[in-house]
């Protein structure tokens, strides 16, 4: 009964984004926080009629995203954070530190992203294990669950490091 209940709970978390998923995969790692690639217009509108309240794009500005995101993420009243990561030279402490800030800013629904959520799920690894106290292989769990594949070595290098 435990279970059915948590299934239950689980859908309806989930039952809304399945709509703005149509084309771009999504994944709820946790409370609050969507990851997902690139999303179109459309998909930022369902995201924003759903109660996302936050955007944040880890594409560098020299990204094609098909339309102006941060004019439609303004439009649609969403406030808009740009965190440049170029790809495993970015994932660092410093960077998932500063995802850290911006992700305790938002009070609503986040919606992390950036092509294909891989720079989303290897931030939010080290972020879990270096600034959370999540072991190693529990971060890099939660780092897949939001979309980390190509990028778990240059995450794993990281949080195999000695800590600074």
């Amino acid at each position: 009964m435990k279970n059915m209940l948590r299934l239950s709970l689980l859908f309806c978390l989930l039952a809304p984004l399945a709509a703005f998923a149509a084309d771009t995969p999504l994944h709820q790692p946790r409370p609050g926080l969507i990851t997902a690639g690139q999303p179109s217009a459309q998909q930022l509108r369902d995201a924003a009629a759903q109660g996302v309240t936050t955007i944040i794009d880890l594409r560098r500005a020299d990204e094609d995203r098909g339309y102006d995101e941060a004019a439609q993420a303004e439009r649609l009243g969403l406030r808009y954070v740009r965190l440049p990561i170029a790809g495993a030279s970015d994932i660092t402490i410093e960077n998932a530190r500063t995802l850290q800030r911006l992700l305790k800013q938002d009070s609503g629904t986040t919606l992390l992203h950036c092509a294909s959520a891989n720079r989303a799920g290897a931030l939010l690894s080290l972020l879990n294990a270096r600034l959370e106290g999540a072991s190693p292989e529990a971060a890099l769990q939660l780092g897949r669950d939001a979309g980390m594949t190509s990028l778990e070595p240059a995450a794993r290098a990281v949080l195999e490091s000695p800590t600074p």
